[in-house]
This record gives structure tokens, sequence and C-alpha cells, in this order.
């Protein structure tokens, strides 16, 4: 994807990054590749986001320009990674929470210690262990040819995505910003979506 595809508001991008393929190569010349279907926007006057409080060290690579990973480590185990959106210092991002497996699933079923293709990346952490993806991956340039990129993939349709409340934030729960394909059998298991809400009707792209 071009990098003006994530210049762009988060939610904005994150319903447009429905569909797409997550590609990791790996060192070895394996290729994991998984088709994204759950995404969470964080925009800049939001008190969930890591950047909301300003840039510090951890979360410089938010406050660049867009089109690259940001990584972090959350609760002492686990890496989750998002796609740095909007224009350089907004500090604004999508955070990839579900995928469905393609190609390299036997690697994934390794590196995740799980057998089961439905419960490979379903969840932000379980995603980045599946594709291997850890803080050395932080500052990845999507559009600049690295070990790490997102293609075009099939765009979903706006009636076919729904919209909801983000997973595992005690603030700015207001905001409705989980975006994921309805239906979806890869999508996670966290907070259920209204089966009303459609992206074609999310006041957050008005």
């Amino acid at each position: 994807m071009p990098r003006r595809f994530y210049g762009r508001a988060a939610t904005e991008v994150a319903p447009d990054l429905l569909g797409r393929v997550l590609v990791r190569t790996r060192r070895d010349g394996t290729r994991l590749t998984a088709r994204i279907v759950e995404t969470e926007a964080y925009a800049e006057d939001d008190p969930a986001s890591h950047a909301f409080r300003g840039p510090t060290a951890r979360n410089a690579v938010m406050f660049g320009p867009p089109g690259y990973l940001y990584v972090y480590f959350v609760y002492g185990m686990h890496f989750c990674m998002n796609v740095v959106t909007g224009r350089a210092g907004e500090g604004t991002a999508v955070l990839l929470r579900a995928a469905e497996p393609l190609e390299g699933i036997r690697a994934m079923q390794i590196q995740r210690g799980r057998e089961q293709i439905r419960e490979l990346c379903s969840g932000p952490a379980l995603l980045c262990q599946a594709l291997g993806i850890a803080l050395s991956s932080d500052g990845t340039d999507l559009v600049g040819g690295g070990d790490v990129s997102i293609v075009g993939g099939s765009p979903v349709e706006r009636a076919s995505i729904a919209i909801g409340p983000r997973v595992g934030i005690r603030v700015g729960v207001e905001h409705d910003r989980r975006y994921l394909i309805r239906d979806d059998p890869f999508v996670s298991r966290g907070r259920p979506v209204p089966t009303s809400r459609s992206a074609t009707s999310d006041p957050s792209r008005r």
C-alpha cells in the first residue's frame, strides 16, 4: 500500500485496512501472510492512545511519518503492533487486532504452540506471536521494502464492516473505534459489537 493510504485519519484507515494482507518475511525467506479482519483506531485526542500525553522514547514512532510499524510491549509478556497514520507529529495509529492466516500456517502454529487455525491470530498479541513480531520490528517502514508490509488484498464493503467499542481500555470507552468484518470467524473474542452498527453509520467517519 502506498504511503498516502496511511496519511489519513486513523478512523478512516482502520476500516480500510480490513481485507488487506499483512506480510512478514522471515530471515530464512519464509513468507507468513494473514488477511486483516479486525482493527482499532487511536486518534490524537484519544485518552486511550499511547500518544495522548505527547511524544516519549517509547512512542516516538507514532509521531513520525505515516506508514511505519509501531510495536509496544504490554503486561510484561506480549507485543502488539500498530500502523502509524495521519501526518507526522500527530501521534495517531491503528492497532491490528486479528487476522486470518493465509501462508506459512505451519510456522505460525509452531510459534504460537497451537494447532487450531482460528486461534493463531485472533488477538493483537497472538497476531504478533504468530508472525514473529517483537520490539525489533518497531519503526519498520511498511512502504519501504522491509520484512513487514501490507498489500492490497480485497477491500471490504462498508456494509460488511461492524463497529463498536474497543477492547481492554478504561478511558475513551465512549468512542466506537473498533472495526471488524461482520461474522468473520477469525476476529478476536473481545467485547461483542452490536449487529445493527456498520461502518456506513459510524459518526467518527462523517
